[in-house]
């Protein structure tokens, strides 16, 4: 192949300035001011596009592309495997995690503090705040500690019944890796090492009005303190920041919510008014801190029982994430910087 020099053309010779593998000049006209025949046109602009792939090494470089379209092979032949649960890795690690990704890097920009933390194997329960009106939070937790932490753990979050019964929301929730909130596949899958992300405000949390925002609802019955103590799993408090103002809800259409069978209809600035743009969320400065785990190890065997230590151990847990929140909105310069 012909080695392409690119030199200045010179005023009135029309001769191209590429040299031949035998080091002379070659005798083609150029064909336009970039000065080359086409023969060494063609072979400047192949080398170019090599050079530009080489340096980029994103999507479409060569060993990018051939890992992608062997996924692609194997997922459409059904060569790949999923738990009990019906969790996916490949499909979590490969595929959601990436479209992920620039959520938390770009467009919420998040801080992530005392990720550390988390341990790097065995039980743990994570359990977090909720806001948002769309529950993106979870997701973010999910991850990021999926993507950063050191261990690169999944976390199986628990929902609610509705979260499985959206179509395809559903199904790809259970490839995802979480499961419906039943004391059952709980305790399974911390019997099996598993994170855990727990939600006790629910739907009261993310589905509270834009002015109680960052001020906990009711932690439910304390029924993950009850698992915890039953399982021995370290509680890992989890408090974040940003989430509240990404879709600010200032009305819950409660009569639409009852009709849909949904737990709130919200009415945000943007939502319905803008039609599907209302449902992009705002680009809000996030901060997800992770707290000392709270050991559950020294209590008895029967202290899921007594019901005064549950309600004790979820109103510290409860308040260690409302004092981080609190501590993390004053330390954020602003809402959306």
């Amino acid at each position: 192949m012909a080695q392409v020099i690119s030199l200045p053309t010179a005023r009135g010779e029309d001769r191209c300035q590429a040299t031949t593998t035998s080091g002379r000049r070659c005798r083609n006209r150029a064909i336009d001011a970039s000065g080359f025949c086409r023969v060494h046109q063609k072979e400047a602009v192949e080398q170019a596009a090599e050079a530009a792939g080489e340096r980029s090494g994103g999507l479409f470089d060569s060993e990018t592309f051939r890992e992608a379209l062997e996924l692609i092979r194997r997922r459409s032949n059904g060569q790949y495997e999923v738990d009990e649960f019906g969790f996916d890795p490949e499909l979590t690690e490969k595929i959601l995690m990436p479209l992920a990704r620039p959520l938390y890097e770009k467009w919420w920009r998040v801080d992530w503090v005392g990720m550390d933390n988390v341990p790097s194997e065995g039980s743990a329960l994570l359990v977090s705040n909720h806001a948002g009106t769309v529950p993106w939070d979870a997701l973010v937790m999910k991850f990021g500690i999926l993507d950063l932490h050191p261990a690169h753990r999944h976390v199986r979050l628990l929902a609610a019944d509705l979260a499985f019964q959206m179509p395809f929301i559903g199904p790809l929730a259970r490839k995802s890796g979480n499961t419906l909130a039943t004391n059952a596949d709980t305790f399974r899958l911390l019997e099996g090492g598993e994170l855990l992300g727990v939600f006790p405000e629910g739907y009261k949390g993310v589905g509270k009005a834009f002015k109680d925002r960052y001020r906990l609802q009711r932690f439910g019955r304390g029924g993950f303190i009850e698992v915890a103590l039953r399982t021995k799993t370290p509680i890992i408090p989890v408090s974040i920041v940003g989430s509240e103002e990404i879709h600010p809800m200032i009305y819950n259409f409660r009569a639409l919510a009852r009709a849909g069978g949904f737990p709130y209809f919200p009415i945000t600035p943007t939502f319905p008014w803008l039609g599907p743009l209302g449902m992009i969320p705002l680009p809000s400065k996030w901060i997800v801190e992770f707290g000392e785990p709270i050991s559950t190890e020294d209590y008895p065997d029967d202290a899921w029982q007594d019901s005064m230590l549950v309600f004790n151990l979820t109103d510290q847990v409860r308040d260690v994430i409302q004092q981080t929140l609190y501590k993390n909105l004053m330390a954020r310069r602003s809402t959306f910087f």
